[in-house]
């Protein structure tokens, strides 16, 4: 019987010992590695160990799972990444969906969901549970219809303000008047119903329109 060998890349040192004690009961998984945190597991990656699975967190100091994920792309790495989260919104789960991962487990997931979810994932396949594949779906549906909110020229300068241009920078580099500038941010803000840009910024990542 081949193992499915299995790397935990955790913060929390207690989750990533209760995992692997849950874990080692199963003949056919095996725990070659439990990192604290993105950056360590970059580390593994680069070493002669192999791994099929890894078993990450969103939420890591240094090196975050979303970082992680894209780093795993560009590395062209086949270890195949189950995010296990306490993150239930749909936005973080289609977000590590639409970067690569295999599949979606949340903290408080069950001993039988988690090793079909390895078991599956192993095969090649992707994991994600009726739950968690409804609240995928429904910010999906949310996110389709999100995208036309803003026109072109708005999108255009909510990047801008994104990046912490002021309005005068806006202005001089879409080539308008400050007014025009100042306009299109009101637009923004009512079509978004936000007060300000700190809310603007929250609202639109959320939505993902930056």
């Amino acid at each position: 019987m081949n193992e499915i060998k299995i790397v935990i890349a955790d913060d929390h040192e207690l989750f990533r010992k209760g995992l692997a004690e849950l874990l080692r009961k199963h003949d056919d998984i095996k725990i070659v590695k439990s990192v604290a945190n993105g950056e360590e597991f970059m580390v593994f990656i680069n070493s002669e160990l192999e791994a099929d699975i890894v078993l990450l967190d969103i939420t890591m100091p240094k090196m975050d799972g979303f970082q992680v994920l894209k780093e795993m792309k560009t590395a062209n790495s086949n270890i195949k990444p189950i995010i296990i989260s306490m993150h239930s919104d749909g936005n973080y789960i289609a977000k590590c969906a639409k970067s690569g991962a295999y599949g979606y487990l949340l903290k408080n997931t069950d001993e039988h969901e988690l090793t079909l979810a390895i078991r599956t994932v192993n095969k090649g396949k992707k994991y994600f549970s009726a739950e968690i594949s409804e609240k995928m779906i429904n910010f999906m549906s949310t996110q389709s219809v999100s995208e036309n909110i803003l026109s072109a020229k708005e999108t255009e300068v909510l990047g801008l303000i994104s990046e912490g241009f002021t309005t005068k920078e806006i202005a001089a580099k879409l080539f308008v008047s400050s007014r025009t500038t100042e306009t299109h941010r009101a637009n923004i803000l009512k079509k978004l119903e936000v007060r300000n840009t700190a809310e603007l910024i929250k609202k639109a990542a959320k939505i993902n329109l930056i």
